[in-house]
Parts: structure tokens; C-alpha cells; sequence
């Protein structure tokens, strides 16, 4: 499998680095090049593109609101000089954020994460990605992952992230991503120690370290947002 790829930088420099890094990397093809992302529209429109490498600062249309006016979304890869950006961007759900001037080992990484959520992509649809368990057998689930079918306990999952079209499964500091979406998990999770805090997290009530104002911190020490319209529900949940 190939990643089709489009470069939207303003910077040639930016276009010479990445075009040379790719061609080391065989699951990579660049089928567009644009400087401007206004130009880019027209670019998805004509041809398949399954990555995005995107630069953040550009005349006319920057490289966020550019993502925001997409009603469906390619990976990308943000490419910036300014850090400062990459709150917003994982926002977005980026893929992964390439600092200026960035090493092909670093490259290499992000682009081997694309990959990975492009194989997902490209696997089964999500009626396949879990088995239903009936309330009997409901202490477990099984989610399609790295190509596998994976059983996992209700017990050992800390909390449920969405990550755009997919959903990362935290079991303590390591995650599986699945190609499903958060609600698609609400009727399998016992309702008794699951609660949604947020629209993007379901946490575990076993994993919670403490409250602290509008966050939980968990066992593994990751710190979660606690969505406005759901801390009445979340105290009366925890008691």
C-alpha cells in the first residue's frame, strides 16, 4: 500500500527537504505540490490524496483554517517553525507535528504513524473492528487493532480517547487505536464504572488517581478535562 501524498508549504526549501526525505521511504508517493493553500483545494478535488504534509503559516489562508474548511479529511502532517501551533493541531487531530528544521529520523517517525492509521483505513469497515458481547459476557471486548482481533478486560481499560475517526484504548501508558467511534462504545461499557467526562474521553472510575477542579487525574498520570455539561452528572456518578 502507498500513501498518495500532497506538500502545501509556501517555503521551496520546505518542498526540496520533504521530497528528498520521501525518497527513502518506499509506502510514499507525492502526487501535488502547492504553495499556497487556497491552491490546494482545487488539488483534493482532482486527485486522491491519502496524506498531507502542511505547513501552518501562509500567505492569504494559514494551514489550520485551511483544515477547518475540509468536511473530510486526509492524514496530516503539520510542518512548522513555531511550535506554538501545536495545541491547535492535534485539536484537529493531526497526525503529527514536525517542528522546522526537522531530521529524516524524525520524519521517518511521523510518517511510519501515518502509515499506521492508513492501514487502518484501509482494513475491514467498522462492523468488523469488535464482536458484541451480550450483558452475560459483558466483563470484556474486542476491538480490530495492528490488524488483530484484541480481547481486552473492562478492568484493565483506564479510559476511551477519540482520535477523529478512531479511538485510542488506554490500558495504563500504552494504548490500542481501533477505527471506531466513542459512541459506538457507550452500550458495551458496564455503565456502573464508565462515565463520558468529556465528548472525546469515557473514563474508567477505577483508574481515578483524583479530582482536581475541572480535570481527573488518572493512575497513570494523565490529566482529563471534565466537559461543562457533564460535571453535575460526573459528581452524582462518583458520589
Amino acid at each position: 500500500m502507498t500513501l498518495k501524498a500532497l506538500i502545501i508549504d509556501d517555503e521551496p526549501l520546505a518542498h526540496k527537504v520533504i521530497l528528498e526525505y520521501v525518497k527513502d521511504v518506499d509506502f510514499i508517493e507525492v502526487v501535488g505540490q502547492c504553495h499556497l493553500a487556497t491552491e490546494a483545494l482545487s488539488i483534493l478535488k482532482s486527485k486522491h490524496v491519502d496524506l498531507i504534509f502542511l505547513d501552518i503559516n501562509m500567505p492569504k489562508l494559514t494551514g489550520l483554517d485551511f483544515l477547518k474548511t475540509l468536511s473530510v479529511k486526509p492524514i496530516v502532517i503539520i510542518t512548522s517553525a513555531y511550535q506554538e501551533h501545536a495545541l491547535e493541531s492535534f485539536e484537529l487531530d493531526v497526525c503529527d507535528y514536525l517542528l522546522k528544521p526537522f531530521r529524516f529520523d524524525r520524519f521517518l517517525k511521523a510518517t511510519n504513524k501515518a502509515f499506521e492509521i492508513f492501514q487502518f483505513k484501509n482494513t475491514t469497515t467498522s462492523k468488523t473492528s469488535t464482536i458484541d458481547v451480550t450483558p452475560e459476557e459483558a466483563t470484556q471486548l474486542f476491538i480490530k487493532a495492528d490488524k488483530k482481533l484484541i480481547n481486552i478486560n473492562f478492568k484493565d481499560i483506564y479510559y476511551l480517547e477519540s482520535y477523529g475517526n478512531y479511538v485510542k484504548v488506554w490500558l495504563g501508558d500504552e494504548f490500542h487505536l481501533t477505527p471506531k467511534t466513542l459512541s459506538s462504545f457507550t452500550n458495551q461499557l458496564p455503565e456502573n464504572d464508565f462515565f463520558k467526562i468529556h465528548k472525546s474521553v469515557i473514563i474508567n472510575r477505577l483508574f481515578i488517581d483524583y479530582l482536581e477542579g475541572n480535570f481527573v487525574l488518572m493512575k497513570n498520570g494523565k490529566q482529563l478535562p471534565i466537559g461543562k455539561k457533564n460535571r453535575a452528572a460526573f459528581k452524582r456518578f462518583i458520589g
